[in-house]
């Protein structure tokens, strides 16, 4: 893989980013920054960003083929990549089909979207795809750098690495409470699981792949999946559970780190960076 994202990174919604703040992730020592969301297909955040910032790698989580044609992102791929070599990667994925009323035959669908990068000039190296289950897995290994799987568990990620081996990208999406009160922390992370995720078909599938019982899934899900689902406690205990990720085959970990009253994140970050060793974070 072409694109050097280093053992953790930062996974936020579009909504939420800023250049500032992407500066302040390189300078904690995070690898790479995630996009997250379905961002617009002239990619001008994530242009932003590695504009703001000069080592700091920058991930797309992602963008959605229903909403952008495929010629469409690889102009912007070619531009970014042009600017900024070997600091992007374009993540692409089909949603999910509850949020798009022509969701009919993803595989394919994915399929000829990869088909018409290939043709425009979008390297393998230089993309990767969401997937959960073993049919959208393989066709990320073999048309793309890898995976990037998100609402999943460690015990997901060895499963893929199984069914990888070596080579494929797993870079898989976290989210983060920091709060040892764990009933305060499920109070923070359930909405966050629950709406919309656990009302979508793809994730509930893929949750029961795993061994869910349809009962952790409904009520808003049992503290067993919330605790399963959003890492929290101290710090420290945080960055053991995102390192259970890389224990389990992962090469990169992403970070959801979700907040009280959606309050910036930096405080967070900065203690999170501290508790995973990263460079400046001190």
């Amino acid at each position: 893989m072409s694109v050097s994202l280093g053992r953790y990174g930062v996974w936020r919604h579009e909504t939420g980013l800023s250049p500032d703040l992407a500066a302040e992730i390189e300078k904690l020592g995070f690898g790479a920054v995630w996009v997250g969301g379905s961002p617009p297909g002239d990619l001008a955040l994530t242009e932003s960003l590695l504009d703001a910032t000069t080592s700091l790698a920058v991930a797309t989580g992602i963008v959605n083929i229903w909403a952008t044609p495929a010629d469409e992102v690889a102009e912007s791929f070619h531009r970014i990549e042009k600017r900024h070599p070997g600091r992007f990667l374009l993540g692409i994925g089909v949603g999910h089909p509850e949020a798009t009323s022509d969701y009919t035959r993803p595989y394919a669908a994915l399929v000829a979207y990869v088909d018409r990068l290939d043709e425009l000039g979008v390297p393998t190296e230089g993309r990767a795809l969401a997937a959960l289950g073993p049919k959208m897995l393989d066709l990320a290994r073999e048309r793309s750098a890898g995976t990037h799987p998100y609402l999943t568990t460690p015990e997901h990620t060895r499963s893929t690495r199984e069914r990888y081996g070596t080579g494929a990208l797993i870079a898989p999406e976290h989210k983060v409470v920091l709060d040892d009160d764990p009933a305060a922390a499920r109070a923070l992370g359930r909405p966050a699981v629950e709406k919309p995720y656990l009302g979508l078909v793809n994730y509930r599938n893929n949750l029961k792949r795993l061994g869910w019982a349809e009962s952790d899934l409904d009520d808003g899900g049992s503290d067993a999946l919330i605790d399963a689902l959003v890492a929290h406690g101290t710090p420290e205990q945080v960055a053991a559970r995102l390192d259970e990720h890389l224990d389990a085959g992962a090469d990169h970990v992403c970070a959801q780190v979700i907040t009280r009253g959606m309050a910036e994140p930096e405080g967070d970050l900065r203690r999170l960076a501290s508790a995973l060793g990263l460079g400046s974070a001190g």
